[in-house]
This record gives structure tokens, C-alpha cells and sequence, in this order.
């Protein structure tokens, strides 16, 4: 697998300025991302998780870096690997367990599972599971919000994350086109884990520095290290900043790269020894822990005693799902509708659709 370009790439590292409480935090949450990811592959394995089940292993630091550049009044839009993203935005991780067991504890009352975590209280609206199929509403709600709002630093904007497969379909160069036009608060972040699917971005993207491609439709662009948290963060805040004040659509590109296959399911096969000893040496999640008792910020046992919290929550996450009830028949036709649609059919299968 080629390395990707160094120009234009953020890095900080852990800075002096930064408060140390901050930094123990990011650690602690993407420590509790790395650990609710393998409990549910896991989970997974014990049939507790159906359908597809995609991981954010590898991809913590980017997660936890653009989560903390939002405001709470910010609205998000996913990938289907999205578990990470709900959980540092502030999902509590027994719903999110329960969505993926198909409970009725879960974010969407266990009618989503693992690629449709919904929270509108978060303004988490949705994990999308067509590649791509996010970028479409993302661009309307950013429109919606140019409408109630014009330009200024208070404004709410619209984050809408995207994998680097998804850049080459048509919905992504036609939202970027009206974006552009419009002059929409939206920041378009390519979370660029090397691979789409089991193809190498090279083989697949003529231009392979992704986040040149607004360049034809004068959106800047920006390539930032995914396995440095405050280098995400910074270059995310910079980019909502000028997408709120300006309502100057950005794209953004965090380079990281995931350990594990593109699903649960998936052994890649396509990465050699050498691909895989290259990108667990570059995990962020020991590099940060590294970089954090180095600067004086944890000692080993404090980090320990994070790790140990960590493992219990989300232990009691797993036991919290395994509990929650699954949905009953009688509620099938529940939420199919926003508000109440007359004469719809409330039957279920088998049953007839004439009553005698």
C-alpha cells in the first residue's frame, strides 16, 4: 500500500498549552471506543450482533478530534461506521449496545442496528448505510440552516462525515457543486482509512490527495494526520469556524487507518504482514497514552485505572443490552410514520388483508 502524500498534513502533538484534564479526557474516550469496539466484535461473533457490523479500531484518535471540534448545537451525519462517533458525541454505550443487539433500550429502539444510530437530542441524525447516502441530507440541512441564519460565528453548522469510497460516486460531486453555489455551513470530512473496502485509494481515486477534490468546485480543502487528536481537532474548528462566518463549505481529510477488515466479517486478506505490522505501529491509542505519561500528564497507574473503568463500563453496557427486551410483533408498524397516517396497514405476516 503506498504511502499517502505528506503535503498538505496538521500535526501538533500533545501541546503545552493544552489542560491536562482535556487531554485525560480524549484518552478516556477513546479508550472507551477502542474497548466497546472489541466487545462488540465479540458480541458479534456470539451472535448477539445480526446484519453488518463495522468498527472504528485504528480510527479513534480521528473520531475523538472531530467530535470535540463540534458544539452541541451542531448537527452530525455518518458512515455506517459510526459507533465511535455516537459515543463521543455523548451516546450513553448501553444504548448504543442495545441498538446493535436490536433492543428496545437502543438509540432507535433496536429497529436501526449498527449502521442507523439516530440521537436528535444529539443532533446525531443518523448513520447512513448506502455509501454516500448522507451526503445528500447533510447538504439539504446545511441549506436549511443558511435559510434560518445568515453568516456569523454563532450560527450552527452541519459536520457530514464521509469514507474515501464515497468520494467517487456522482451525490458527492453534486452536493459539493451546491454547496459551493449556495454557500452553505457545512464542513465535509473524508475519513480516508487507506482502503475502500479492500481497494487501495490509489487504485481507485485519480486523484488520491482527496482533499483536492472540491478544488473544481473552489471549496477548500485540507489533509490532516488522523492519528493525532488535537491536530483533527484544530483543523476541524477551523473549518466550522469559516464554514459558520463566512458559510465557506470546507472538505477535510483525516488520514487514519483501521486494524481490522472493513467489517466484522472481513479477514483482509488483501493487507500483507507488512501492511499490518505498519499500521499497528502507527496506532494512535498507545502513541497517545505514550505521549501523555511522557509530557507528565498520566503516570502508568492512573492510565491503568482509566483502562480499568473503562473495561467495567462497558461490561456493564453489554450485561444492560443483554437485558433489554427486543421489540414485539404488536409493534412492527410503530414509527414507520412521523405523525399518524390514516387507513395504513396494520397487519402482519400471514394474516388477511381483508378481514372476514
Amino acid at each position: 500500500m503506498a504511502e499517502p502524500s505528506s503535503t498538505p498534513v496538521v500535526g501538533t502533538g500533545v501541546g503545552s498549552t493544552e489542560q491536562p484534564e482535556t487531554l485525560r479526557g480524549y484518552y478516556r474516550q477513546m479508550m472507551t471506543i477502542r474497548v466497546f469496539e472489541q466487545r462488540a466484535a465479540e458480541m458479534y461473533t456470539k451472535a448477539k450482533i445480526g446484519g453488518y457490523c463495522h468498527l472504528n479500531l485504528g480510527e479513534e484518535a480521528t473520531v475523538v478530534g472531530l467530535m470535540a471540534a463540534l458544539r452541541p448545537t451542531d448537527y452530525l451525519f455518518t458512515t455506517y461506521r459510526e459507533h465511535g462517533y455516537a459515543l463521543a458525541r455523548g451516546a450513553e454505550p448501553a444504548r448504543i449496545m442495545a441498538e446493535l443487539f436490536g433492543r428496545t433500550s437502543g438509540l432507535s429502539g433496536g429497529r436501526g442496528g449498527s449502521m442507523h444510530l439516530f440521537d436528535p437530542q444529539l443532533r446525531l441524525l443518523g448513520g447512513y448505510g448506502i455509501v454516500g447516502g448522507q451526503i445528500p441530507p447533510a447538504t439539504g440541512a446545511a441549506l436549511a440552516l443558511a435559510y434560518r441564519n445568515g453568516p456569523g460565528p454563532d450560527c450552527e453548522a452541519v459536520m457530514c462525515l464521509l469514507g474515501d469510497g464515497a468520494t467517487n460516486i456522482g451525490a458527492f460531486h453534486e452536493s459539493l457543486n451546491l454547496a459551493a453555489v449556495w454557500h452553505l455551513p457545512i464542513v465535509y470530512v473524508i475519513v480516508n482509512n487507506q482502503l475502500g473496502m479492500g481497494t487501495p485509494v490509489e487504485a481507485a481515486a485519480g486523484e488520491p490527495e482527496l482533499f483536492r477534490r472540491g478544488c473544481s468546485y473552489r471549496i477548500p480543502g485540507q489533509r490532516v494526520d488522523g492519528n493525532d487528536v488535537l491536530a483533527v481537532r484544530e483543523a476541524a474548528r477551523a473549518a466550522l469556524d469559516r464554514a459558520r462566518g463566512e458559510h465557506q463549505p470546507m472538505l477535510l481529510e483525516a488520514v487514519s487507518y483501521r486494524l481490522r477488515g472493513h467489517s466484522v466479517v472481513d479477514p483482509a486478506r488483501y493487507r500483507s504482514d507488512e501492511d499490518n505490522q505498519r499500521v499497528r505501529a502507527l496506532d494512535p491509542l498507545p502513541a497517545f497514552r505514550a505521549q501523555l505519561i511522557d509530557t507528565g500528564v498520566l503516570d502508568t497507574p492512573a492510565a491503568a485505572g482509566i483502562e480499568t473503568d473503562v473495561e467495567q463500563a462497558i461490561a456493564g453496557a453489554v450485561d444492560a443490552a443483554d437485558r433489554s427486551p427486543a421489540p414485539t410483533p404488536e409493534t412492527l408498524f410503530d414509527h414507520v410514520y412521523a405523525t399518524p397516517v390514516a387507513n395504513t396497514y396494520q397487519g402482519l405476516p400471514g394474516d388477511p388483508v381483508v378481514s372476514p
